[in-house]
């Protein structure tokens, strides 16, 4: 189907940037690994490309295969973007919390949208009702495939293959990495890469304030992208480190310093993982270099982290 072929052959190889001005008073080196410089603007790309690859090798999607994802936002338009190029039919099953301008670049790629208005009764949050709508369509359409984020290995396999290896080439010594979670297939695949290449990296995952992945006090969130209403199944507890809380407060104060100090517009994530190593700044020891993977771009978050009256009614604190 061309899977390696077109704007396929462009994801991944993302820049790596010191964080000089934003972290200039500190005695440790920051660098962020920029994947808003992916062709879909975000991270997800690369287990999108990796997971329809080998899915398209295995035989279990065809040319008329529909494919069928549960997102909140970025992993939903990095299928559609390479489900449109391939010409395959995309449903991605979105909530309320997925921004407006995730939604229209998702139709503009051609995504069909089915949007889940409730949250599932038992829990009160949407991420299982998604999954159950993505359940029933697979039962209506018949000939899917369901992507599946939050348990598919290929998933973690990509940023194994990839994304790791990358930030090694470019750093000849890692002492922390700071990953935010949702899926957990970013954070995984570095740590188990770092793992077997035998490196002392300390793992720290970046979690929401709300997030139950780690054992955490469930509460709303009304960022997507960061921690997640039930523990994803491809987790490795034992892999991580640390785990840092951030509330939406501090990833918006984290944004704001990355375009103010920086100039790169990121998104909500991207402002937690900032404030999480600003969390850790006692513990992190001199001469430490540090590689912060920022997942997204800001653009699509003018509406709520860039808007300052949308942060003054809906963030507490703000």
């Amino acid at each position: 189907m061309g899977i390696m072929d077109g704007m396929c052959r462009t994801i991944g190889r993302t820049p790596l940037v010191p964080l000089r001005r934003l972290f200039q008073d500190e005695p440790y080196q920051v660098y962020g690994k920029l994947e808003m410089m992916n062709p879909g603007g975000s991270a997800k790309d690369r287990p999108a490309l990796f997971i329809v690859r080998e899915a398209i090798r295995s035989g279990e999607i065809l040319r008329d295969t529909t494919v069928i994802e549960s997102s909140s936002g970025n992993m939903a338009l990095s299928l559609a973007q390479i489900c449109n190029y391939l010409g395959l039919r995309f449903i991605c099953v979105v909530d309320p919390r997925t921004t407006e301008a995730h939604l229209r670049l998702i139709r503009c790629l051609n995504g069909e949208i089915e949007r889940v208005e409730h949250p599932d009764p038992v829990s009160g949050d949407y991420l299982p009702a998604r999954i159950q709508r993505v359940q029933e369509l697979r039962q209506q359409i018949g000939n899917c495939y369901w992507t599946n984020q939050y348990g598919n290995p290929n998933n973690y396999r990509a940023h194994y293959e990839t994304t790791m290896p990358e930030i090694l080439e470019q750093l000849s010594q890692v002492d922390y990495l700071f990953c935010g979670v949702s899926s957990c297939g970013t954070i995984r695949g570095c740590a188990e890469r770092l793992k077997d290449s035998g490196l002392p990296t300390r793992i720290i995952a970046v979690d929401a304030q709300g997030s139950v992945i780690f054992g955490g006090m469930k509460g709303p969130r009304q960022f997507p992208g960061l921690g997640a209403a039930l523990p994803p199944s491809i987790n490795r507890k034992e892999l991580i480190d640390r785990v840092i809380y951030v509330s939406e407060r501090e990833c918006i104060e984290g944004c704001l310093d990355l375009v103010r100090q920086e100039s790169i517009m990121a998104g909500a994530s991207s402002g937690g993982v900032i404030a999480a190593i600003r969390a850790m700044r006692d513990d992190i020891p001199d001469g430490a270099v540090c590689a912060a993977i920022l997942p997204d771009r800001g653009d699509r978050y003018m509406d709520t982290v860039y808007d300052e009256e949308w942060v003054q009614r809906h963030v507490t604190g703000a």
